[in-house]
């Protein structure tokens, strides 16, 4: 019976501590030699201007982009006229095989070691066949004509287009994702880098909100003739030609300074590598919890700026606190940072349950008063304006622990498997597929909204329509907004104990690079420290 037990405590220890070769497991003969070097590394920035600000720009190009991807299914249902489930089953099996192309990109991209980084090959190379197959998407509608709902010309284009965008997004996204977090180990670089893209990339996306929905109200009024197909293929060419250029001009410009294990662990092992990370795992379960959750599918947005407020200029009144508010709000990081003692937890956790605070408000006093525009413009106008004054430093605080869950992986392991780690959850989520796609359809028809009716004041005419639609633009995100925010009550990577992480995982870095013959900007870096250290 001991035996049993013994061998039970092993494969669990074997499964949840770390490895051999981690940082958490190096010997002090090891890295004692660059214990002042790897303090230094955790202290000093190391980059330069130039590579602050074009992570900056490529935001500015995927936000850009993203900003118009917010239309995207009023585009297939409004512009190309795809009937409803048509389009659902379309975003149900890309996303089915986004879930199996992820960690196929994911394993790929973790294994891959040339003398230009790991990322950035990638980013070069993947941004320009998505940004094209991303502006074929947009600008089908202006030849494929006005045909049927069910036209097999625009269903197997559409398809054959998301899947195009779908697998290059893959090829191109996990390396971006991660380039900054193989720039630089000092947190403060990293911050700072955070707080130029979230300040730039809300310039881009309010852009599109400016732009976009004036347009939509002035051709539905009949004030101008401007077809949605040629708005929508303006704004893809802009986005997209800005997207390609900023996002190679970031990959170019940045450099690749942290050291990585020259052949990494084997796939069948760093797919559960999530398992070593406690962090991640509660993540994953929260997610996981919620996966099957969704909207309807729908741009409840517009809807809501269009028929619920009335039209561009109440709309313009009802978002003017938060856009007044959303990119000042970043000069506020240091005072977040001030009140918490940079303690990131408290922080996020403080800055979501007051995003969920006043989510809840909206909900609980516009729901009851729908009917009256004026009203639904000033509450909408309060509680978004709270909820933008804390949007900054929400987001630069939340992308912080983000990467310091990615290096805990690299702290108990040794490796870096930040693609691999994919394929576990990736899988799992699967499960919840065609929940999710039977979810989105049952909501939409639960709705009531008529899609084919134009979008104006009131056009609907029905209270408890635009009820149901206030709930989806609003409310219905209220629950996996809670339990996301759960795992972060138990993050303990504060403090001292985050500090010495990256202590340790710099000496094993430096230990690392001194051992490999690695590239010479990675090199000059520790030279550079080094005689800092030395001084």
């Amino acid at each position: 019976m001991s035996e049993n037990n013994n061998n039970v405590k092993n494969f669990v220890q074997g499964v949840f501590t770390a490895e051999n070769n981690s940082a958490a497991g190096l010997r002090d003969e090891q890295k004692i030699k660059y214990s002042r070097l790897a303090i230094k590394m955790f202290h000093t920035g190391v980059l330069s201007p130039k590579e602050m600000f074009l992570p900056a720009i490529g935001e500015f190009a995927t936000k850009l982009l993203k900003g118009v991807d917010v239309y995207r299914t009023l585009y297939f249902v409004n512009v190309l006229k795809i009937d409803m489930v048509y389009v659902t089953v379309i975003l149900s099996l890309i996303s089915i095989y986004d879930m199996l192309n992820n960690p196929l990109m994911g394993a790929v991209y973790d294994r891959t070691r040339t003398r230009w980084g790991k990322a950035r090959p990638y980013i070069v190379f993947g941004a320009i066949p998505y940004f094209a197959s991303t502006f074929l998407l947009y600008t089908g509608a202006l030849f494929l004509g006005d045909t049927a709902g069910d036209d097999p010309k625009k269903i197997i284009f559409v398809f054959t287009m998301l899947f195009i965008q779908e697998t290059f997004s893959t090829i191109y996204n996990i390396p971006r994702g991660n380039l900054l977090s193989l720039q630089t180990a000092n947190p403060q670089d990293r911050i700072n880098v955070g707080l130029l893209q979230t300040y730039i990339g809300e310039i881009a996306s309010q852009g599109v909100y400016t732009i976009f929905p004036p347009l939509m109200e002035l051709n539905n009024k009949g004030y101008i003739n401007l077809p949605m197909s040629v708005v929508f293929a303006a704004l893809a060419t802009v986005s997209c030609s800005v997207g390609a250029i900023g996002n190679i001009a970031m990959a170019i410009g940045c450099q690749e300074r942290i050291a990585l294990q020259p052949k990494p662990a084997p796939l069948t092992k760093t797919m559960f590598y999530v398992l070593k990370n406690k962090y991640a795992l509660r993540n994953f379960i929260a997610n996981f919890a919620t996966s099957w959750w969704s909207s309807g599918g729908y741009s409840w947005d517009v809807v809501t700026q269009q028929e619920i407020f009335g039209g561009s200029i109440p709309s313009f009144l009802a978002y003017l606190p938060y856009n007044a508010v959303d990119m000042p709000s970043a000069a506020l990081i240091p005072k977040f940072r001030k009140i918490f003692k940079d303690n990131n937890k408290n922080a996020l956790i403080a800055l979501r349950l007051w995003d969920i605070i006043a989510a809840g408000g909206m909900l609980a006093f516009g729901l009851p008063f729908v009917e009256h525009r004026w009203i639904m413009v000033l509450v909408y106008a309060i509680f978004y304006g709270l909820n933008g004054i804390n949007n900054g430093p929400a987001n630069v605080f939340e992308a912080e622990i983000s990467r310091e869950i990615n290096d805990y992986t690299e702290y108990m392991t040794g490796e870096r498997p930040d693609g691999t780690i994919n394929i576990l959850t990736d899988l799992i989520q699967k499960i919840t597929s065609p929940i999710n796609a039977w979810f989105t359809i049952y909501l939409f028809k639960w709705s009531g909204y008529d899609p084919t009716i134009d979008m104006l004041p009131w056009s609907q005419g029905n209270k408890t329509v635009y009820q149901k639609v206030f709930f989806l633009f609003i409310g219905i995100n209220l629950f996996p907004r809670i339990i996301k925010v759960i795992p972060y009550f138990f993050y303990d990577l504060v403090g001292e104990k985050r500090e010495k992480m990256y202590i340790a995982l710099n000496e094993r870095r430096a230990l690392l690079a001194k051992e490999q013959t690695v590239n010479e900007e990675i090199l000059e870096m520790m030279e550079n420290l080094e005689e800092t250290v030395e001084v």
